[in-house]
């Protein structure tokens, strides 16, 4: 019997994954891991040139990403049963050897993996090894620390509605704000109602090939998927 094991990848660079996460990457013979439909997946594209020769991928693909919006029960219905058939197969899998599941940042931080972990419990043992997180690599980017003394850091994700992220960036002192993309537009007039847009940052690709840190005034309406948008706090210090 062989085990599940998540690995998280870090923020992007494979130079911040854990010394435990190399090792147990390098010596795996099952290696899966989620894409979008068509791409590489960006977990795949971190990992390129560390895998064993030999080694056997198994690429979850995502059935829906942004096509239907996540409010739509159509939505989880479908998600629920593309994750109930990767619990089957990677349980499966299992019964011969152990089988690396690859995640971006750390598996417990808004991982996809979270969604097969709770499935496969009694089905196989399951281990997870964490990751230093996207926003961590992200506001070290900066130069800057994110939080002082005794700072309230809050993290967001910018789907939420527009009301509630201004009330929330206006009721902490350090603000992280996750799953941009198209929600831009709709963070920039936030930040602006909660009195915060002058000192908003935001990070594209943090710690990858390309990566630009930029005050969020100087930038346009579009970003990448991996673009993290950071308020710093401004506590007690010495």
């Amino acid at each position: 019997m062989g085990k599940v094991i998540c690995i998280g990848l870090g923020p992007g660079d494979p130079d911040l994954m854990s010394v435990r996460a190399d090792r147990l990457l390098r010596g795996a013979a099952h290696v899966a891991y989620f894409r979008k439909a068509g791409r590489p997946g960006k977990a795949r594209q971190t990992v390129e040139g560390l895998l064993a020769e030999g080694v056997t991928e198994y690429p979850m693909e995502y059935p829906v990403t942004t096509e239907i919006h996540f409010s739509d029960p159509e939505y989880n219905r479908i998600l629920s049963a593309f994750y109930d058939d990767w619990t089957d197969r990677l349980a499966k899998v299992a019964q011969t050897g152990d089988v690396i599941v690859l995640c971006e940042g750390d598996p417990f931080f808004y991982g996809s993996f979270m969604h097969l972990h709770s499935r496969l419990q009694g089905r196989c043992k399951v281990e997870v090894v964490p990751g230093i997180t996207g926003m961590s690599g992200c506001w070290t980017a900066t130069d800057m620390p994110i939080t002082w003394g005794d700072d309230v850091m809050t993290v967001l994700m910018a789907t939420l509605p527009e009301d509630e992220l201004a009330t929330r960036a206006a009721d902490t002192n350090a603000l992280v704000v996750m799953k941009i993309g198209r929600n831009l537009p709709k963070l920039r007039r936030a930040l602006d109602a909660a009195g915060r847009l002058e000192d908003a940052w935001i990070v594209e690709q943090g710690t990858m090939p390309g990566q630009t840190v930029q005050k969020l005034t100087d930038m346009g309406d579009e970003v990448p998927y991996f673009a993290i948008v950071l308020v710093h706090g401004q506590g007690r210090r010495p």
